[in-house]
């Protein structure tokens, strides 16, 4: 059985009456495998937080310490990751989790109270969200882009626009419950 694709016969397969011939697509062993994989187990795009390759991981698999395929580091720590002017662009557009991102500045008394919270939250909600540190003073183009006016501030960023926002310090219910209400 087949039908001819551009001059060329290709299998089609069992296929039951109630799917449209329009449905189908042309066969090969690479296509059948892909889509096989991509209906079986849809997947996220992650960026690698030591040398910025993108990584593909099926979404049932992310709880498994997912390393890099090309720097074989783990894409989760447990740990919030430090972004920078040259670094968070990428991880912002190119990732498919929702981005958690704490403004902060070391001389901040509020943002080190904070911190503590910032990396339990990290804990407990990797590998569903990226949670990150960008320290405003020494990446004052992302403070500006973002009218950082108080430190700290927390952003969440989905599909590579922000969604919400909090200034100030939060404890950890807090910090959890503004990150659960808005990923």
């Amino acid at each position: 059985m087949g039908r001819r694709l551009g001059g060329v016969k290709e299998p089609i397969g069992e296929v039951s009456a109630s799917v449209s011939e329009s449905f189908l697509i042309p066969w090969s062993s690479a296509n059948y495998d892909l889509l096989c994989f991509e209906m079986a187990s849809p997947s996220q795009i992650l960026v690698c937080p030591s040398c910025q390759a993108l990584n593909r991981i099926p979404t049932a698999r992310l709880g498994d310490h997912p390393r890099c395929g090309k720097c074989k580091q783990q894409l989760f720590s447990g740990h919030p990751i430090s972004l920078a002017d040259g670094t968070f662009d990428k991880h912002l557009s190119r990732s498919d989790l929702p981005l958690i991102v704490d403004f902060w500045a070391p001389w901040c008394g509020p943002c080190k109270m904070m911190a503590p919270f910032f990396e339990q939250a990290a804990a407990e909600l990797e590998p569903r969200v990226r949670l990150a540190k960008v320290n405003t003073d020494e990446n004052r183009t992302l403070a500006t882009r973002y009218q950082i006016n108080s430190i700290p501030t927390t952003a969440v960023f989905k599909g590579g626009r922000e969604v919400a926002r909090q200034p100030g310090a939060m404890n950890l219910p807090q910090l959890l419950q503004f990150i659960k209400s808005n990923t």
